[in-house]
């Protein structure tokens, strides 16, 4: 059953000062909002480990920002930026960035219609020699420009020539411009597999002794990979959930990554930021539909609807040991599925108990998820941050939410 709730409950005012454009230095330093049952306190990041449960699993997105701005120039001198979302194709991220010589991608263009020549050209100094990179704008659909890339000569791959050539994707809502120390900011210190166009800001806060002192205090740790989509700045613009269109992302599900979770089943799951609620999420409702008779990779790929239109029968340590036989009978030790679970108020959580998160947009499907986690007194837990100088979005401060704080 499709979930009906009143949009106008979960918005709040949000000062344009309370936006962070810078983080915190050291970034373990920013302030800690923890709210556990009827209780709302703050601590600093840096005493995280105090905070979580002896014996906890706690769950990372090891995703990679990519820099997927570029900025071109016209004949005439005009600055054409192009925002690099995702391949045309559906292929697997790490597929399309390993690329050579050309691809294809969805993008964002800023100030399109000063595009008038064919192809945007920009000449990358190697020291060896130089990279020319081409962008061609293939087609105009309605939320987005496909443009095909190339590039010559065709050595390296299209996230070397990223590396190269882009800019960090800062978020919208950060008004300035992009500068080297955003290179190490914006990316969490574990990050891996190169994809997102955006950061999972959660992670922001973590640094090497926060992660020591965790497993001091006997936290396991276990990595997952979602890759993050511009999408995820999408504001809710329609009067009802139910009109919403949720954006897709890629979930790379590893087999030792649900051995790990079935591992430590009973015990208490801490979600580090809302991408790795959704991996996590995503998991029992692809065991629902293997369970359902599912054959193909492609069929399990989660749609938002799903958690509200399918069975809940099965337990959780039934979903996970449902996906490792499914390892087991297609021979593979990982698989590339995509995402859209929407996920909010009346959502029932089937694995995630904590949730560390930063605070979020207004009018956001990142806002509903965690009202959907944080239960009632979630304007409670804003109200409390806004009243005490809590620094928001992604750069901002962080908080740790027991799952249904009542």
């Amino acid at each position: 059953m499709l979930p009906t709730i009143d949009l106008e409950a979960y918005r709040y005012e949000l000062p344009k000062e309370r936006i962070a454009l810078f983080p915190v230095t050291p970034r373990d330093q920013s302030k800690l909002l923890i709210c556990n049952k009827d209780e709302i306190k703050q601590d600093v990041f840096q005493s995280l480990a105090a905070h979580i449960p002896s014996g906890a699993l706690m769950v990372f997105n090891q995703t990679k920002v990519i820099r997927a701005r570029l900025i071109f120039q016209t004949g005439t001198g005009a600055q054409i930026e192009i925002f690099c979302l995702e391949p045309v194709q559906g292929e697997e991220q790490v597929s399309a960035l390993s690329a050579k010589g050309q691809v294809q991608w969805k993008c964002f263009v800023g100030n399109a219609k000063r595009w008038k020549q064919d192809a945007l050209t920009l000449v990358l100094d190697q020291g060896e020699g130089d990279i020319v990179l081409s962008a061609h704008l293939i087609d105009k659909k309605e939320d987005y420009y496909v443009i095909q890339f190339s590039w010559t000569p065709a050595v390296l791959s299209w996230a070397e020539v990223l590396d190269l050539s882009g800019k960090m994707p800062l978020p919208p809502y950060i008004k300035r411009e992009a500068s080297s120390e955003d290179e190490e900011t914006y990316q969490t210190v574990y990050a891996k597999i190169n994809g997102s166009v955006a950061a999972p800001t959660a992670g922001l806060h973590f640094t090497d002794r926060v992660l020591e002192d965790l497993r001091k205090h006997d936290v396991k740790l276990a990595y997952t990979t979602l890759h993050v989509g511009a999408g995820t700045f999408k504001p809710i613009k329609t009067n009802s959930i139910q009109q919403h269109e949720m954006h897709e992302e890629e979930l790379v599900i590893e087999k030792t990554f649900v051995e790990q979770l079935l591992m430590n089943h009973g015990k208490p799951l801490v979600a580090v930021g809302t991408t790795s609620v959704r991996c996590i999420e995503s998991l029992y409702w692809i065991a629902v539909k293997i369970k359902a008779g599912a054959h193909t990779v492609s069929e399990l790929n989660v749609q938002q609807w799903d958690p509200y239109n399918l069975s809940t029968s099965l337990k959780t340590d039934e979903a996970f040991q449902v996906l490792l036989s499914w390892f087991d009978e297609q021979q593979i030790t990982s698989m590339s599925i995509k995402t859209a679970i929407l996920i909010v108020p009346g959502y029932e959580f089937k694995c995630v108990h904590l949730l560390i998160t930063n605070f979020h947009q207004p009018e956001s499907t990142l806002m509903l998820l965690v009202a959907a986690f944080a239960g009632k007194n979630w304007g409670k837990i804003y109200q409390y941050a806004l009243e005490n100088d809590f620094r928001f979005l992604s750069y901002g401060d962080s908080s740790l939410l027991y799952k249904d704080c009542v």
